[in-house]
């Protein structure tokens, strides 16, 4: 029998990461099973416990790899506040709500998060912790700590208003509630 070298088995792992990433945020933790997530992956299950001890630990990965990526995304926006903006209207978008797969962990997880094993929630602190950093780096660079509060209250604004979009069955008002949070985020920031 072959033996996979050290960067493929990495490689699938975190393909697996990845995969269960779009699904955990598409379907939910508690609604994608090990099967589905390893067949996202194209591998079988028996291959699942060579990378993960639980599903456990997958979603504790899973949830520090959204939100590390989440992260560093900030340093691909303009500078200042400018980058801030593009980021909230971005976050802020029927695209982005239509589309949880592909969008952020905290505004397609965060109530099972916090049913989560300790590990997991110390992932998703760590990753949010991250996440408003960067943006108080950006609305502060030269001293971001005293722009901390702010900056977890822009975050907390983001993903809530996201959620309660998401959330609506009227598609006018899903859209009004979008609107107004960029809005009341861009009078936050002022």
């Amino acid at each position: 029998m072959a033996r996979y070298s050290k960067e493929h088995k990495e490689a699938t792992r975190q393909r697996i990461i990845e995969t269960a990433g779009h699904r955990f945020k598409q379907d939910g933790i508690d609604g994608s099973g090990v099967a589905t997530l390893m067949a996202d992956a194209g591998l079988t299950n028996g291959a699942f416990y060579a990378h993960f001890t639980s599903k456990d630990d997958l979603v504790a990965r899973v949830v520090a790899d959204q939100l590390r990526t989440q992260a560093e995304t900030f340093s691909t926006l303009p500078p200042g506040r400018a980058g801030l903006e593009e980021f909230l209207r971005d976050y802020l978008s029927p695209q982005h709500r239509d589309h949880p797969g592909a969008g952020c962990a905290s505004a397609a997880l965060l109530d099972e998060i916090g049913r989560c094993a300790t590990a997991t929630k110390h992932a998703y602190t760590d990753g949010a912790r991250a996440i408003v950093d960067e943006i108080a780096a950006r609305l502060a660079p030269d001293d971001p700590q005293s722009a901390y509060g702010k900056a977890l209250g822009l975050f907390t604004m983001a993903v809530g208003t996201l959620q309660l979009s998401r959330a609506l069955s009227d598609p006018k008002l899903a859209d009004e509630v979008l609107e107004q949070g960029i809005q009341n985020a861009l009078t936050f920031l002022r």
